[in-house]
């Protein structure tokens, strides 16, 4: 008979999610051979290794990687018998694994966290920030419990729910020729010099198709942090699409100059994105009603 505690779920689950026992260890307060003897002893009783052992690290194998949701699932349920069975309404508590695009990350992470980190001050919020590409992906290898991203997000396991409407600016410095120029059209930026975001950004997408209405012109840099684009921009090393979200501050003050391009549909959705087969127990769901109720 399989008497798997949830210890050893505890040591698979964080060593599945930091790649190493030593961090698993640190997260869990026990002593490394501790854990490793809780995972040692997790897979003898399944009969089957659940990680890769590549130059130091521990990668889930396959075994591993359709576990890892089930116990993920197994943990979470355990906190929620824990919480009905005590006496009194217990408040809210664990970790909730929240990634972010730069944008939503950077510029509107109190609108994502704000409401539910003030209601639930028992939970640990572990946030990361990246491209819409690598939030996506984290949501998938269940590393992540949610995201929220800019752009398009297709995946048949990826359920997405729309939170807020933003939009694009094209942004050039002060004395840039286009900045100085009244009535712009889609002509006047054959030869543009471009500083853009990296590919699996959301930015870089929308960027793309929008530059495809456009005359040929040069991309000059790739970034991928949004606050180098602006000070290249400022720079004047070249012309870029940034959130109007981000850029308020230096236009304020004149640092930047938005161009007027109605001719260009720079609008975009920034949405929720969750794994459909995870399991969503009362600290996802009241996340997921604090930020993006279902209708």
């Amino acid at each position: 008979m399989i008497n798997i505690s949830p210890r050893q779920l505890e040591v698979f689950v964080q060593i599945a999610l930091h790649g190493s026992v030593r961090a698993a260890a640190e997260r869990l307060h026990l002593t490394q051979p501790a854990a490793s003897m809780a995972l040692a002893e997790m897979e003898r009783q399944l009969d089957a290794p659940v990680f890769a052992r590549e130059r130091g690290r521990l990668r889930l194998n396959a075994r591993g990687r359709e576990l890892l949701p089930l116990a993920q699932e197994l943990l979470e349920r355990h906190a929620e018998f824990g919480r009905r069975g005590s006496e009194g309404a217990a408040a809210l508590a664990g970790e909730l694994r929240i990634g972010a695009s730069n944008t939503v990350g950077n510029y509107r992470v109190g609108e994502l966290l704000g409401a539910f980190a003030r209601s639930h001050a028992q939970v640990a919020i572990r946030l990361r920030v990246a491209n819409t590409e690598t939030i996506a992906a984290g949501v998938l290898d269940h590393s992540l419990d949610v995201g929220c991203v800019e752009g398009p997000v297709t995946h048949p396991l990826l359920e997405v729910r729309p939170w807020r409407d933003d939009v694009l600016v094209v942004c050039a410095p002060p004395d840039h020729p286009l900045a100085r120029k009244r009535g712009l059209k889609p002509a006047d930026f054959s030869g543009a010099r471009w500083v853009m975001r990296e590919p699996g950004s959301a930015t870089r997408t929308i960027s793309e198709r929008v530059m495809a209405q456009l005359p040929p012109g040069e991309t000059v840099l790739e970034l991928d942090q949004i606050e180098a684009i602006k000070q290249s921009v400022v720079a004047g090393l070249g012309i870029a699409f940034l959130p109007a979200v981000a850029v308020i501050d230096a236009l304020a003050v004149g640092r930047l100059k938005a161009l007027k391009t109605p001719f260009l549909d720079l609008q975009r959705k920034l949405s929720i994105v969750l794994h459909r087969q995870k399991y969503r127990g009362v600290l996802l769901d009241a996340f997921l009603e604090s930020v993006a109720p279902k209708r």
